[in-house]
């Protein structure tokens, strides 16, 4: 297994609940595909660097995991499809 780190960009206009339910559809992404979360740090609402879907914060969270490599891929489908996410990025560690 690979150790992955991804950053996500949550719609800050989002309730509580659905900005929770946003982060657990991205974790049970990672486990159901066999991976283990180490660790995921919610950052909360930060001002973005230039807007993003004419909106001027985000609310940022990290994912440390671990997973197959085909994970990511899996990941990555969801950060395009999932209207809740404004951006995501996922980078290998241990480089």
């Amino acid at each position: 297994m690979r150790e992955y780190e991804m950053m996500v960009i949550i719609d800050p206009d989002l309730s509580e609940g659905d900005i929770g339910a946003t982060i657990e559809k991205l974790k049970d992404i990672i486990v159901s595909d066999g991976g283990e979360i180490e660790n995921i740090d919610e950052w909360g609402k930060r001002t973005l660097a230039y807007e993003i879907r004419h909106k001027k914060e985000g609310y940022y969270v990290v994912f440390y995991f671990k997973g197959k490599p085909t994970l990511p891929d899996k990941l990555r489908r969801e950060l395009r499809l999932n209207p809740n996410l404004m951006r995501g990025m996922i980078l290998r560690r241990g480089d």
